[in-house]
């Protein structure tokens, strides 16, 4: 039969530390060895372990590629990344690049060569093993948890960190993130890749055989459309799927709160590992750990809130008791896929994904083994002790599964060091634990332990059932139990508990054996104790080596054995049934000294002595062992046959009679703590040892014979993977008395007691078990306890403290450095408990060496000391406390002990130790010398500067200015402000503080120990809200500008960022400290900024509160209902990424603009021609408001916003029926939408300006005529504009039908010169080039051009007759004087710059020639500008070059232009006019395109202006062209 392993528990806390290859082969990490398990579908069968690393296995991962398959990489926190073949289970290769603990790897599933692995500083590894070559990535500085490579890009690596962050880095771009996935709040604890690549959108059903391949990891191009998806698992509770090929999440899966057995303390806080996994065969499905070690089937595709499926739901116990830290899944043959699982319960489990149940279950050990007990009553039945705080019963004999165990943890604080099954009554299973506690399990029960109420003081290392003693066995009436439970513990005590009363208190058997013995002295402490399997004796171990047997029920001493010198670990009686009968007597022992002795005590027994016996000699000596023994155990099938188990981590099969080794087995990768030989099977043999694992072995199979010895088993030393440091001599000394029992304490009595404990479970637990015990839930990120049913095995006091990654390693350390600074910080991390003190550093270092020195020294110091006090001559001339003789300062008188101290407070301070010195002195009450060399040196402490008020009131506020002036050098400001504030310098202390800008601090003293009134306290205010202007800190700054009574400051700071939170709360804080202007301010820029954002309701909203913006809220009402009249009529000037927010009321659309937004207004604003008050608050405020003029760059939303305001203006105007006023503010809307170049929007405009065009332009003129002729000057203006726009939009249809981009022609003001002529001879050139293409042609283009005629003709017809509006001589008269005046001032310009050019020539040639006189000489003659408007002369105005030959000449010219203007009526130059010339040359294109179309009247009228006004030399050609053709 092959022999059966228990493996130790896979490693906690780690993202990949299990993995599976495609040969069904499930490797996992297990303390510092990676054990090896082939999956079937029924159980597992353990092949063996790969040992190697010396520090924890961090990570573990196979390679999956064709071939490789038996290649694995592996990380471990000795910072090596190791390759492994698991057929050979060698190692082939290995690197230790990594300064920091390693905290993830992953094996590439594209590249074979590729292992990846990341750690705690955040440093990404690519290792190609094969060329032995690395490079180091550093994408986040952020503490990596786990990675995975893409299975669809060989070059993309998925990283998660601590925080939460993910990203995706190109390893072939120097790692370059590609995408930063953010979105979860805790530790990413695993990242899974879809293993397909999916079709576009959602996840959905995708045939799972037909996965497409790429080349190398490139992606095929029937790969382009499909994307890439990454699930994770997070802290948070929550799995993310990502698309990695986008970028962004696609899906959150928030963990489902199941209801558990035992329920969930709610106060506190639950552990949490959230790992996920993606089904090789299923791709939208994915399994995930859950809260209490629930696994859940998520299928993505499926709708409604419960995506989940609870694994093992079929029947009770199936799942996990606790998290789960690790997922792999496997395909079978059949096309079935199983998943395994690790978790904290200790447990392997595997899965089948098609039914969803559990095929089968591996228990592992999770600490050192310490007791083997096979069942005398059910035989097969193996209890196992565990240091993980848990009892294993194992059915051995089961045709169930080989794995047949059953765990008992309940009632269990602490490792189980004993245990022993009753003799006769089939379940019960006494045990002892490492806390002194003795109980009793019913294992066929479900009842929890019964637990003794008299608890040892320290670890039981030993229990046995035997009949009872006296009193107890003659007390009573005689109804007592048979058996009784006797436990030994290391405070070297045996007690005997009723297993009927366990609450009652336990008997110490010493008190019956003092008084049947009649012993006065104190007995030694028993260690061990093994009760003959008849009940007629009781053997009992000592710590001191000697054996003591006794005989029941009086346990009158028999004999004494001291063949032993060393602390009993084990005793063990033969068996009763062997052929021959005087075997039963034989006795045997092993201790500390590695020596087994077996004694043959048939004399002794039959013939009991009278008075106790000494037994010296041993039967038999088994020698071979080169350590301690720790148990032993009779063959129950052969005669005189022992197997015992040793420190050297052996265990040895010894033929007694003939003192012959028969074999040796090795296969233990640590000590042996306990050995059974098996009751069924005469060749198995059982053993356990600090490795955490239990073997079963055959004792014919074994190719050694005896123990290794010297260097092998030195060797074998190596080979522990869990070794203890080097102890110092005196802890050599304590192990070899026994590590781990009571120590020795009153070594000058000497009385010697039991040294730490039996087995040495005490160090060993220290060393090994508690670190990896505590190592591994360190890892726990400050997880909490869980309810005491759920107790952390093996780490209960350590869980609050648990952190998942600890800051150990510097980048700059070597690996050997990392593995030791590891194993010492450990060492801190061990309990107190275990860990022997060290010695503090001597304060009289000087006299205690020379107490140390050689015998005869020592007698001669003596001798010294009895002259100084009782010769008046003394023997020595040196003084004592001085020099060779300091020791003898204690001794003699005060003047020698105070020399003591000063040398050796020099040798303190020589050495680096000044406190010591300080010390010494206060020891002798010079508390000002000590303060005063403590302040010269610049060394003061907390605890000097306490003394310092018995030195007096001067050197105590001394002492704390020094001081604090220290603490201020070592920048320990806040300190060094309490310390002031202690000598009442409270202003100094805040000084202090605002020097080094620590304005919390300064403002909490100043406002703690100050007047509320004191100027300090603005002063701090100001300053600190200063500091937080220039770091960005508004908020904050704004706080202290308020509490220094600076509101207006602290609104502006407010409003300093600009968004729109900021200014509505500055807008908010103006208005409630009084600032009313400011607040109105604020509000305006929010209001516009929301204006920007289409959000109409919340600028209203802004505003409201403000009376003084009323004439603002109008504008945006009008801005508004302008924007949606516009947006209805697919008109939008600008966009906004948010959607717009209208009022209710913008619905208005079956009614004229105008009359909307007097509704509007009347309804929400209450303003109205009723009442005048408020009418005209309004408008006086829509008059202040002013705008620049409009030009091609002015943004679409400034534009909407003065049109809105114009538009305002102008019916507040109608409304107070000003129709002057009403008729210019609607002019300038027009002409602000010309200048903006909007033709269409200033079309729209006209349309809401002009509504009904005739009726509404005739009752105008009617109210204006003979009342204002200013005004109706405006009107014709207005007509002009409007006429023109549609006049062009008529010739554009003619020449062309497809569309052109509107541009509004030119205008000419009475004030400001326009480029009119430019863009005229543009249009003429337009309308040459035009007319010569089109040619007259039909009016079909001219279709819907406006909409109130019936057809084409009509509407050209109708807008035509009333073009003669804009044909006006005045306005043509005054556009051409303005063009004139351009060209003069443009010629006044030349002679300027020719004149300054020829003063700079005549400077510099003064040195070379006569100085040139700039008045002599006819005036130059200025060149005519190129493509000027010179040649704009209009015949009655002609301008010729002689005429402009001078100055003198131009400036008259300009007095006769200016006077011609004068000429002009008022209301010609004072408003702006569509440009005449032009308009001429469009009606006579129009004409030349449609001839029918014109009136005759009208183009002649045209003509004459063009040809009397339009002098350009594009004018006269265009005026030449429509003769040739009227010709």
């Amino acid at each position: 039969m092959p022999g059966k392993v228990l493996t130790p528990s896979p490693n906690w806390y780690c993202s990949r530390c299990s993995d599976t290859n495609p040969r069904g082969i499930l490797g996992f990490g297990a303390k510092n060895s990676i054990f090896l398990l082939e999956i079937t579908p029924t159980q597992p069968l353990i092949l063996g372990e790969l040992g190697g690393h010396t520090e924890r296995v961090t990570g573990f991962t196979f390679c999956h590629h064709p071939g490789l398959t038996d290649t694995c990489a592996s990380t471990s926190d000795d910072g090596t990344v190791k390759v492994w073949d698991i057929q050979t289970r060698a190692v082939l290769k290995e690197h230790t690049a990594h300064q920091s603990p390693i905290t993830a790897v992953h094996w590439s599933p594209l590249k074979k060569e590729l292992v990846v692995s990341g750690d705690e500083k955040g440093i990404v590894i690519c290792w190609w093993h094969n060329r032995n070559d690395t490079h180091h990535f550093f994408p986040e500085p952020r503490n990596i948890f786990c990675l995975s490579c893409s299975p669809h890009n060989e070059d993309h690596v998925a990283v998660g960190y601590k925080d939460g962050m993910i990203v995706i880095i190109d390893i072939n771009r120097k790692g370059e993130v590609i995408h930063r996935l953010r979105g979860h709040d805790g530790e990413i604890h695993f990242l899974s890749w879809c293993p397909q690549l999916c079709e576009k959108g959602l996840l959905g059903h995708y045939d799972t055989t037909s996965e497409t391949e790429g080349l190398n990891g490139k992606l095929l191009k029937e790969d382009a459309a499909k994307d890439c998806f990454l699930a994770s698992g997070s802290r948070d509770q929550t799995i993310r799927i990502w698309n990695s090929t986008k970028g962004k999440g696609v899906m959150t899966l928030k963990l489902p709160s199941l209801k558990r057995r035992g329920g969930t303390d709610m106060g506190i806080k639950e552990r949490i590992w959230l790992t996920v996994l993606w089904s090789r065969t299923r791709v939208t499905q994915l399994v995930s750990s859950s809260f209490g070690g629930e696994l859940l089937l998520w299928d993505l595709t499926k709708s409604g809130k419960q995506k989940w499926t609870l694994l093992g739901s079929s029947s009770e116990g199936q799942n996990h008791s606790r998290i789960v830290f690790n997922l792999s899944s496997v395909s079978l043959q059949d096309n079935s896929e199983l998943l395994l699982s690790t978790s904290m319960d200790r447990d392997v489990k595997c899965w089948e994904l098609n039914t969803l149940e559990c095929s089968w279950t591996q228990p592992t050990l999770g600490g050192f083994v310490y007791s083997l007990a096979f069942s005398p009553v059910n035989v097969g039945s193996l209890a196992i002790g565990v240091g993980d705080s848990m009892i294993r019963v194992w059915d051995t004999l089961s045709l169930q599964s080989s794995y047949d165990i059953k765990t008992f943890w309940q009632g269990i604080k602490s490792k189980v060091t004993s245990l022993c099954w009753h003799p006769t009554k089939e379940g019960t299973l006494a045990f002892g634990t490492d806390d002194g506690k003795v109980g009793i399990f019913e294992i066929y029960s479900n009842k929890l332990p019964q637990i003794s109420s008299s608890y040892h003081r320290k670890t039981v290392y030993a229990l046995v059932w035997g009949p009872p003693l006296l009193p107890m066995a003659s007390g009573g009436d005689g109804d007592g139990p048979g058996m009784m439970l006797y436990s030994c513990a290391g405070e070297g005590v045996v007690l005997q508990h009723n297993p009927w009363k366990l609450t009652a208190d336990a008997q110490d058997i010493n008190r019956l054996i003092r008084e049947t013995n009649g012993i006065k002295h104190k007995l030694p402490g028993h260690s061990e104790l093994n009760w003959k399997p008849d009940g007629k004796a009781l053997a009992i171990g000592n710590d001191d080596g000697s054996i003591e047997i006794f005989q029941v029920p009086r346990l009158k001493l028999l004999c004494t054995i001291q063949t032993h010198h060393k602390l009993l670990n084990a005793i063990r009686w033969h068996h009763p049934h062997g052929t021959q009968p005087d075997l039963s007597y034989l006795l045997a022992s092993g201790s500390n000294n590695a020596i087994i002795y077996v004694h043959n005590l048939k004399t002794v027994l039959e013939d009991p002595p009278d008075s106790p016996i000494t037994v010296t000699e041993p039967f038999r000596m088994l020698l071979g062992h080169t350590a301690k023994i720790t148990s032993l155990a009779w063959s129950p099938h052969h005669d005189a046959r022992l197997v015992s188990a040793c420190y050297d981590g052996t265990a040895q099969v010894w033929d007694v009679l003939k003192e012959e080794p028969l074999c040796n087995f090795r296969g233990h990768a640590g000590r042996l703590l306990g050995v059974q030989w098996s009751p069924v099977d005469a060749d198995s043999v059982w053993t356990g040892g600090d490795d955490f694992t239990v073997r079963q072995w055959e004792v014919s199979k074994q190719e050694h014979t005896q123990p290794p010895k010297g260097k092998k088993a030195a060797e074998l030393d190596k080979k522990k993977t869990n070794c203890s440091k080097p102890k110092s001599k005196k802890a050599r000394k304590r192990n070899e008395k026994g590590s781990g029992g009571p120590e020795e304490e009153n070594q000058e009595n000497s009385i010697q007691n039991v040294v730490n404990s039996r087995n040495g479970s005490a160090d060993r637990e220290v060393d090994q078990d508690c670190q990896d015990e505590a190592e591994m839930a360190k890892l726990a990120n400050g997880i909490s306890q869980t309810p005491a049913l759920l107790e952390e095995l093996g780490a209960q006091d350590n869980m609050d403290h648990m952190v998942p990654n600890t800051s150990q390693a510097t980048t700059n350390q070597t690996p050997q450095v990392k593995k030791e600074r590891l194993k010492d910080e450990r060492k801190k991390e061990r309990p107190e408990a275990t860990v022997r003190k060290k010695k503090g550093r001597s304060s009289l270092p000087l006299s205690t060496v020379n107490d140390h020195r050689s015998k005869e020294e020592l007698h001669s110091d003596c001798m010294n000391l009895a002259n100084i006090l009782y010769s008046k001559e003394s023997g020595s001339q040196r003084l004592p406390g001085s020099g060779e003789e300091i020791q003898l300062g204690l001794f003699v008188d005060r003047p020698a002990l105070y020399r003591m101290f000063e040398e050796e407070g020099q040798n303190h301070l020589e050495a680096g130790h000044p406190e010591m010195c300080y010390q010494l002195m206060l020891w002798k009450g010079d508390v000002r010398g000590a303060l005063e060399l403590a302040t010269e040196r610049g060394e003061l402490n907390d605890t000097l500067v306490a003394m310092a008020p018995m030195a007096g009131y001067a050197v105590w506020m001394k002492t704390i200015e020094a001081f604090s002036k220290q603490l201020c050098f070592q920048e320990q400001y806040i300190k060094a402000a309490t310390y002031l504030l202690s000598v009442h310098k409270v202003y100094e202390a805040v000084k202090l503080l605002q020097s080094h800008q620590l304005f919390r601090e300064a403002i909490a003293i100043a406002k703690a120990r100050l007047q509320p009134d004191d100027p300090v306290l603005k002063e701090l205010y100001t300053s600190c809200a200063n500091v937080m202007e220039k770091d960005g800190h508004y908020s904050i700054a704004a706080k202290c500008y308020l509490t220094a009574k600076s509101p207006y400051d602290a609104a502006k700071i407010l409003a300093k960022k600009g968004d729109v939170a900021s200014l509505r709360t500055a807008a908010e804080v103006a208005s409630i400290v009084g600032e009313k202007e400011l607040s109105s301010l604020f509000s305006s820029r929010c209001a516009l900024d929301l204006l920007a954002l289409r959000n109409w309701l919340g600028a209203q909203e802004v505003l409201r509160p403000q009376e003084s913006l009323l004439g603002q809220r109008l504008v945006l009402c009008t801005c508004e209902l302008l924007y949606r009249y516009l947006a209805d009529r697919d008109l939008i000037l600008w966009k906004s990424l948010n959607s717009p927010c209208y009022h209710d009321w913008t619905l208005r659309s079956d009614e004229p603009l105008i009359n909307s937004v007097t509704a509007v207004w009347q309804s929400e604003f209450g303003i109205s021609g009723s009442d005048l008050e408020r009418l005209k608050i309004a408008h006086q405020q829509l008059r202040m408001m002013e705008h620049p003029e409009a030009s091609l760059n002015t943004p679409p939303r400034l534009l909407m916003l003065h049109l809105a305001q114009e538009l305002s203006l102008a019916i507040t105007y109608t409304l107070l029926s000003d129709w002057a006023q009403m008729v210019t503010v609607l002019l300038k809307v027009v002409l602000r939408c010309n200048k903006a170049g909007d033709f269409t929007l200033m079309q729209e405009i006209g349309k809401i300006v002009l509504p009904e065009r005739a009726d509404f332009t005739s009752d105008l003129e009617v109210k204006l005529t003979g009342t204002d002729p200013l005004g109706l000057a405006a009107l014709r203006s207005l007509r002009a504009f409007l006429c023109y726009g549609q006049v062009y939009e008529l010739w554009w249809k003619l020449a062309d039908d497809r569309p052109r981009t509107p541009r509004a022609g030119g205008q000419q003001t009475g004030t400001e010169e326009q480029p009119g002529a430019q863009r005229a001879g543009r249009a003429e050139e337009d309308a040459e080039a035009d007319g010569a293409r089109a040619g007259p042609g039909p009016l079909a283009h001219a279709s819907g051009l406006t909409g109130a005629a019936r057809g084409p003709l009509a509407a050209a017809g109708q807008l035509l007759d009333r073009c003669a509006c804009f044909l006006s001589h005045d306005h043509a008269r005054l556009q051409a004087l303005q063009r004139r005046t351009a060209d003069v001032q443009q010629a006044v310009a030349e002679l300027v710059s020719q004149h300054q050019m020829r003063s700079s020539e005549a400077e510099g040639a003064q040195e070379s020639g006569p100085e040139l006189d700039q008045g002599a000489g006819p005036e130059p003659e200025p060149e005519p500008a190129a493509n000027s408007t010179s040649n704009h002369r209009s015949p009655e105005l002609p301008l010729s070059n002689k005429e402009t030959s001078s100055m003198t000449t131009l400036m008259e010219q300009l007095r006769d232009i200016t006077q011609q203007q004068s000429e002009l009526a008022e209301g010609v130059k004072l408003h702006p006019f569509p440009d005449v010339v032009e308009s001429s040359l469009v009606l006579l294109s129009i004409s030349s395109l449609a001839p029918s179309v014109v009136p005759r009247e009208l183009r002649d009228q045209a003509l004459a202006l063009a040809q009397t006004y339009g002098t350009a030399k594009t004018h006269q050609r265009a005026v030449r062209r429509f003769l040739r053709e009227v010709a």
